[in-house]
């Protein structure tokens, strides 16, 4: 094993969206040296481990990095398609995300990166990275920081098993098997309500498979986001500033967290599987309309909580059991994605490290883009950490709100600073100013819905420490 030491500025663990986000901004924005390090074999993090018919659920143009934009452009005219903006395949992310490192990181000559390693150091002062393939291993002597690129790495059914115990003989597998299949089973069983068992109902009744034979365990129904409010392009401008506008309406209007949703669910902005079941989780999944009929047609919801066991006779769950089909296939869709970061738990500038964390809402690769111009353009720790305030994700509805407190807060802190401003206007991973540059002082009914939005944020503001002080929650700065 040869043992030997590098040199660089930057220190980034992971090769996922979130650190080539960050890097391609640092590149832009600062003359550093990068050594980026990841255990896979190209870029691209947890996509390289997804299941193949995976997409993303938000417009391509809103994804990857600042410097290249993701997609065609094309609108998706199929049945459940909507006329919709793309949504990129899993293939052509990890294509995208390995034309951005071929094509612009190393030809920069301030990027080196190394598949295929491991980081073994202890990420603070200590930095070693050993290859899986050789053995070798290099010190790293990091000049300035640690990016820590790990903390948004998404959870997926093939490199993590089930929780629950599955009696042998039974056939339980992730949905990456499933385009493997060569044999028909009567009845196939989805595990888990989120994103991903989303996909795994559409996949099937996409390729044939009638509803009846699909059985659907969802421990808990969620708030689906309706994918046509925040859609990019000019004719869209007036629905997208609208579908915030109304959002922020909402909030500025709501007496409680239950009164909140029911109030987006009203103006369109919110979707459920069945309006006879209140959802108590929101995981920022969306949705089309025709995937929504799709989903409604599967009759058999199973809704006792998260499976315990699968047995031959029965699947036991967390408030019951039902009964097991005997020629069934299990389709585990239960990994939890992105991990949970509580509030205050971590800073985004640690000291000599950089956490990469979500400042906005939602866009885990934006959030990365602004960190990296934070980094770049300030010195004072707590300047940037008070730029860049940790955006909890949501898992309910109160989280929700709790989101656009912190996220609200960032933008109003963004607003003061003459040069992130003008950046963050030019940031097409930027889904508010992207949809603007479209708009023209001449066009009434634009410039209508923009006041309309202006005012409505302004008493979702006002409201929203009381929503939280309602619920229980201290209030955000």
């Amino acid at each position: 094993m040869n043992t030997s030491t590098i040199e660089t500025d930057y220190l980034v663990i992971g090769a996922g969206g979130s650190a080539m986000a960050f890097v391609d901004t640092l590149l832009d924005e600062s003359d550093a040296q990068v050594l980026i390090v990841d255990r896979h074999a190209q870029p691209g993090g947890h996509w390289n481990d997804a299941y193949p018919f995976v997409r993303l659920h938000q417009p391509s143009a809103f994804y990857g990095v600042n410097s290249r934009q993701l997609g065609s452009g094309h609108k998706d005219r199929s049945e459940w398609g909507g006329g919709l903006y793309e949504l990129a395949s899993g293939a052509e992310v990890l294509s995208y995300f390995d034309q951005v490192m071929q094509q612009r990181f190393l030809p920069s000559g301030r990027v080196r990166y190394l598949p295929m390693c491991n980081y073994e150091g202890d990420r603070r002062d200590r930095h070693c990275v050993t290859s899986q393939l050789t053995g070798d291993s290099w010190q790293v002597k990091v000049r300035r920081k640690l990016v820590d690129g790990t903390w948004a790495q998404t959870a997926v059914p093939s490199t993590h098993p089930p929780k629950y115990r599955v009696a042998p003989g039974l056939r339980c597998i992730p949905p990456n098997e499933l385009p493997k299949l060569r044999e028909p089973s009567a009845r196939y069983v989805v595990v888990g309500g989120g994103k991903t068992g989303i996909d795994a109902c559409l996949w099937l009744l996409q390729t044939g498979v009638v509803a009846e034979r699909i059985q659907w365990i969802v421990p808990n129904d969620f708030w689906l986001l309706d994918r046509a409010n925040f859609q990019p392009g000019q004719e869209n401008v007036v629905r997208t500033i609208g579908s915030l506008a109304r959002q922020f309406g909402a909030i500025g209007a709501a007496e409680s967290v239950a009164d909140l949703f029911l109030r987006l669910e009203s103006a369109g902005e919110l979707l459920r599987i069945d309006r006879s079941v209140e959802p108590t989780a929101f995981r920022a999944a969306t949705i089309s309309q025709g995937e929504l009929r799709a989903l409604q047609g599967i009759g058999n919801l199973v809704r006792l909580g998260r499976v315990q066991a699968i047995e031959p006779e029965r699947i036991v769950l967390d408030r019951g059991s039902v009964d097991a089909h005997p020629d069934a296939l299990y389709i585990d869709c239960s990994a939890s994605a992105i991990p949970v970061i509580s509030e205050g738990s971590v800073q985004v500038f640690d000291g000599n490290r950089i956490n990469l964390v979500t400042v906005s809402s939602y866009q885990l690769l934006f959030s990365a883009a602004v960190i990296a111009y934070v980094e770049s353009h300030f010195d004072d720790l707590a300047q940037m950490n008070d730029f860049c305030r940790v955006v909890p994700l949501p898992l309910s509805p109160l989280d929700w709100l709790r989101m656009w407190a912190v996220y609200l807060s960032n933008q109003r802190r963004w607003k003061q600073d003459a040069g992130l401003s003008n950046w963050l206007a030019r940031c097409h991973l930027h889904l508010l100013p992207t949809v603007l540059r479209s708009l023209q002082e001449n066009d009434p009914e634009k410039l209508a819905v923009l006041n309309d939005f202006t005012q409505a944020r302004q008493q979702a503001l006002e409201n929203l420490p009381r929503l939280l002080q309602a619920a229980g929650c201290a209030q955000q700065a």
